[in-house]
């Protein structure tokens, strides 16, 4: 089942980046992103039945995922160009899917304590830290009183000084790939964690997912107090 709300097409940031944002990510990361994506797609954390929401989904090849496991799927994104990936995604899997798919901005979205599951899958990261936290809060909001909120982005820059080096080098020509083609804002690897719990969340799991024996990427699990 798929359906969509009806709006007045807006400019879309990512009329550029959009078409190819799955190419430029396997160039990056081969499946590393995906991985990192789905890691929290579990069964200790996602049953049949769930209601889950991801924002800003991109080509969302983990929200299919998600379907396939059975959840209650909503996507929501404000550019065009990606869903209209994510629906060619959708219809290559030839698999009558439970999933709604949302063209808005996802601050006015307001389905206040529907989802079981919000996640927000390398989507934050676009933001500036102030407005960042702001999206992270409403995100929360979407959430049922025990919902679980997942984080999914670029590590840290934790380890050594040649890790630390080499991870900062690699986020910031990505933001910058991004910043170049949609405006994105161009700032350090956000500290999820320490904003999870700042926004009164349990975060009770961290996953990362490694590139070329770094841990490049980190997906967080926060659980509604």
């Amino acid at each position: 089942m798929v359906s969509k709300e009806n709006i007045i097409k807006m400019k879309d940031k990512y009329w550029l980046m959009g078409p190819i944002y799955d190419a430029v990510s396997f160039l990056f990361a081969g499946n590393a992103i995906l991985k990192c994506k789905c890691s929290m797609l579990s069964p200790e954390y996602l049953k049949p039945g769930d209601k889950v929401l991801f924002a800003g989904i991109g080509h969302g090849k983990e929200a299919i995922y998600a379907a396939e496991q059975g959840a209650e799927v909503t996507v929501v994104d404000l550019s065009e160009a990606m869903l209209d990936k994510f629906k060619e995604g959708l219809e290559k899997s030839n698999k009558n899917l439970n999933i709604k798919v949302v063209h808005k901005d996802i601050m006015k979205v307001d389905d206040f304590g529907e989802y079981d599951m919000v996640a927000a899958n390398f989507f934050l990261n676009v933001f500036n830290e102030e407005f960042m936290s702001e999206v992270l809060k409403h995100l929360i909001k979407l959430g049922k009183d025990d919902a679980v909120i997942v984080v999914s982005d670029f590590a840290m820059p934790e380890g050594n000084a040649l890790a630390r080096f080499a991870k900062r080098a690699y986020w910031y020509t990505a933001i910058g790939i991004f910043w170049a083609t949609t405006g994105a804002a161009l700032h350090p690897v956000y500290d999820y964690r320490r904003h999870m719990s700042d926004q009164g969340l349990d975060v009770v799991d961290k996953k990362h997912t490694p590139l070329l024996g770094l841990n490049a990427y980190t997906s967080f699990l926060g659980k509604k107090s």
